[in-house]
């Protein structure tokens, strides 16, 4: 966990401290040598790049924390894309693993029924007002604001489509036809989305065999609590948790690994692998999620693995603690909770 010691916020929602930041060298020459600045919501400001690249080129003893929008790459306040003077740290919901170390929440159903923004995971009831406010919110602060996008029906009709089907392969002309959007529309929204994280696309992989699915990415949205309110849970069943244990895991693997380099793989047998790790060019990773770790198809591991040999195949569930191994007609399973498989690899 990040430790901050006395450091000095600026709020930039305020229009008080967007005042105090329009001559910006002034500002940072009044600071202490070596102090720490947060800029909060710091796409609230009309030139924020600049802010940024002065406090970088000119005062390198500072150190500078500005939080905000998750789009704010994609904004034209941030033409300067600041290259090679930033580190960008995405903030994820909270992760199982985290609710079991930091917030002392050992209910599984209760993570994957709330979601992981800290106020709904902590809460005992949950709200759907939350879930509905924070969904306009978005729109009105990010997407509005950030990409232009009017439509707020047709955009929030798409958002909550793509909750219902999370976690399923994405079929563009069902959400055109659903939504009312032309498919220019649709895909123009999901590239905002993306940009946005509110949804992340898992690419299929596919160059060993003819009968694979090439085209079709899957579709996660980036928290469960938001999936489970759009499809109106508030009790889960066992049916229900694969599909949210899937997100969880992609969550993790998110923390591990870059987004491009994680995909899933199907064959037109209809035999698929949750999710596969690309790292290296013809090594890749199986990880299947399963809440009962009994219930792996080998033989859908021994198709996978005739073509693509190289690479090592686990098993994620959530109530393994400690990584252990076996032997399954010749193949080696690795069964763990998937916090650590850069570790567990080696």
């Amino acid at each position: 966990m990040l430790s901050l010691i006395d450091p000095i916020y600026k709020n930039c929602d305020l229009p008080s401290i967007r005042r105090e930041l329009e001559d910006p060298e002034f500002f940072l020459e009044t600071l202490p040598d070596g102090s720490t600045v947060v800029f909060d919501e710091v796409h609230r400001l009309d030139d924020p790049s600049l802010l940024l690249k002065i406090a970088s080129d000119e005062f390198p003893n500072l150190k500078v924390i500005a939080t905000g929008s998750s789009t704010l790459s994609a904004s034209r306040k941030f033409q300067d894309s600041l290259t090679g003077r930033k580190h960008v740290f995405i903030l994820l919901p909270v992760l199982w693993q985290e609710c079991k170390s930091e917030f002392q929440i050992s209910n599984l159903d209760r993570r994957m029924l709330h979601g992981g923004l800290p106020e709904p995971l902590m809460s005992p009831y949950k709200d759907p007002e939350f879930f509905s406010e924070w969904l306009e919110s978005v729109y009105a602060r990010d997407i509005q604001e950030l990409f232009g996008v009017r439509n707020r029906i047709g955009f929030l009709s798409l958002i909550g489509l793509l909750l219902r089907f999370s976690g399923g392969r994405l079929d563009v002309s069902k959400l055109s036809q659903e939504s009312g959007l032309s498919r220019p529309t649709v895909y123009s929204y999901l590239e905002f989305l993306q940009l946005a994280y509110l949804i992340r696309l898992i690419r299929p992989l596919h160059g060993g065999s003819r009968r694979e699915i090439v085209k079709q990415p899957k579709c996660y949205a980036f928290d469960t609590g938001f999936v489970t309110y759009e499809k109106g849970w508030d009790v889960l069943r066992p049916e229900d948790r694969g599909l949210l244990w899937e997100h969880l895991v992609l969550d993790l693997l998110c923390t591990q690994y870059r987004i491009d380099n994680i995909l899933y793989w199907r064959d037109k047998s209809n035999r698929e692998i949750d999710f596969v790790v690309r790292t290296k060019r013809d090594e890749h990773h199986i990880v299947e999620c399963k809440i009962n770790v009994e219930r792996i198809s080998i033989g859908t591991v021994e198709e996978f693995r005739k073509h693509y040999p190289k690479g090592k195949n686990f098993v994620v569930g959530p109530g393994i603690r400690h990584p252990y191994r076996t032997r399954l007609k010749g193949l080696e399973i690795t069964y763990c909770d998937g916090s650590n498989l850069e570790d567990v690899e080696s």
